[in-house]
Protein backbone atom coordinates (compact mmCIF):
# COMPACT_ATOMS: atom_id res chain seq x y z
CA UNK A 1 0.00 0.00 0.00
CA UNK A 2 1.28 3.45 -0.88
CA UNK A 3 2.22 5.68 2.05
CA UNK A 4 0.35 8.97 2.46
CA UNK A 5 3.28 10.52 4.37
CA UNK A 6 6.73 10.64 2.78
CA UNK A 7 10.20 11.84 3.76
CA UNK A 8 10.50 15.61 3.39
CA UNK A 9 6.78 16.33 3.94
CA UNK A 10 5.70 18.92 6.47
CA UNK A 11 3.33 17.33 8.95
CA UNK A 12 1.24 18.46 11.91
CA UNK A 13 0.93 16.33 15.06
CA UNK A 14 -2.76 15.72 15.85
CA UNK A 15 -2.44 13.59 19.01
CA UNK A 16 -0.11 13.06 21.96
CA UNK A 17 2.09 15.29 24.10
CA UNK A 18 3.33 17.29 21.08
CA UNK A 19 -0.15 18.03 19.67
CA UNK A 20 -0.31 21.01 17.23
CA UNK A 21 3.46 21.02 16.59
CA UNK A 22 4.66 21.05 13.00
CA UNK A 23 7.85 19.61 11.58
CA UNK A 24 9.56 18.05 8.61
CA UNK A 25 9.56 14.25 8.23
CA UNK A 26 13.13 12.95 8.57
CA UNK A 27 12.41 9.23 8.09
CA UNK A 28 9.50 6.86 7.48
CA UNK A 29 9.40 3.24 8.71
CA UNK A 30 6.69 1.46 6.69
CA UNK A 31 7.09 -1.85 8.55
CA UNK A 32 6.39 -0.29 11.98
CA UNK A 33 4.12 2.49 10.60
CA UNK A 34 6.16 5.20 12.32
CA UNK A 35 7.66 8.52 11.25
CA UNK A 36 10.53 10.59 12.63
CA UNK A 37 9.54 14.27 12.76
CA UNK A 38 12.02 17.11 13.29
CA UNK A 39 11.64 18.65 16.77
CA UNK A 40 8.75 16.37 17.82
CA UNK A 41 8.69 13.64 20.50
CA UNK A 42 12.10 14.61 21.89
CA UNK A 43 13.67 12.10 24.32
CA UNK A 44 16.85 12.24 26.41
CA UNK A 45 19.36 9.50 25.77
CA UNK A 46 22.38 8.74 27.95
CA UNK A 47 25.39 7.87 25.77
CA UNK A 48 28.71 6.35 26.76
CA UNK A 49 31.90 7.88 25.40
CA UNK A 50 32.94 6.18 22.15
CA UNK A 51 35.18 6.76 19.14
CA UNK A 52 32.40 8.68 17.37
CA UNK A 53 31.34 10.62 20.48
CA UNK A 54 34.36 11.31 22.68
CA UNK A 55 32.42 13.29 25.29
CA UNK A 56 29.40 11.07 25.94
CA UNK A 57 26.69 12.44 28.26
CA UNK A 58 23.02 13.25 27.84
CA UNK A 59 21.76 13.80 24.28
CA UNK A 60 18.26 14.88 23.22
CA UNK A 61 16.96 13.40 19.97
CA UNK A 62 13.73 12.68 18.14
CA UNK A 63 11.90 9.41 18.75
CA UNK A 64 9.51 7.81 16.24
CA UNK A 65 5.82 8.70 16.38
CA UNK A 66 3.00 6.59 14.94
CA UNK A 67 1.87 7.68 11.49
CA UNK A 68 -1.77 7.85 12.65
CA UNK A 69 -0.82 10.72 14.99
CA UNK A 70 0.32 13.02 12.17
CA UNK A 71 -1.41 14.69 9.22
CA UNK A 72 0.01 16.28 6.10
CA UNK A 73 0.24 20.06 6.50
CA UNK A 74 -0.49 22.45 3.63
CA UNK A 75 -0.14 26.19 4.33
CA UNK A 76 -0.18 25.56 8.10
CA UNK A 77 -3.41 23.57 7.99
CA UNK A 78 -3.72 19.80 8.50
CA UNK A 79 -5.36 18.19 5.46
CA UNK A 80 -6.26 14.69 4.38
CA UNK A 81 -4.28 13.06 1.60
CA UNK A 82 -5.82 11.02 -1.19
CA UNK A 83 -4.64 9.35 -4.36
CA UNK A 84 -5.57 10.07 -7.97
CA UNK A 85 -4.30 9.19 -11.43
CA UNK A 86 -2.89 12.04 -13.52
CA UNK A 87 -1.46 11.24 -16.96
CA UNK A 88 -1.35 7.53 -16.11
CA UNK A 89 0.65 8.07 -12.90
CA UNK A 90 -0.62 7.65 -9.34
CA UNK A 91 -0.15 10.92 -7.43
CA UNK A 92 -1.02 12.20 -3.97
CA UNK A 93 -3.62 14.95 -3.81
CA UNK A 94 -4.84 17.37 -1.15
CA UNK A 95 -8.43 16.29 -0.46
CA UNK A 96 -9.54 19.80 0.53
CA UNK A 97 -8.33 21.66 -2.56
CA UNK A 98 -7.67 18.85 -5.05
CA UNK A 99 -4.10 20.10 -5.65
CA UNK A 100 -1.41 17.58 -6.58
CA UNK A 101 1.14 17.23 -3.78
CA UNK A 102 3.88 15.47 -5.74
Amino acid sequence: MASKIKKGDTVKVIAGKDKDKEGKVLAVDTKKNTVLVEGVNMVTKHTKPSAANQQGGIVTKEAPIHVSNVMYSAKGQAVRVGFSFKDGKKVRINKKTGEVID
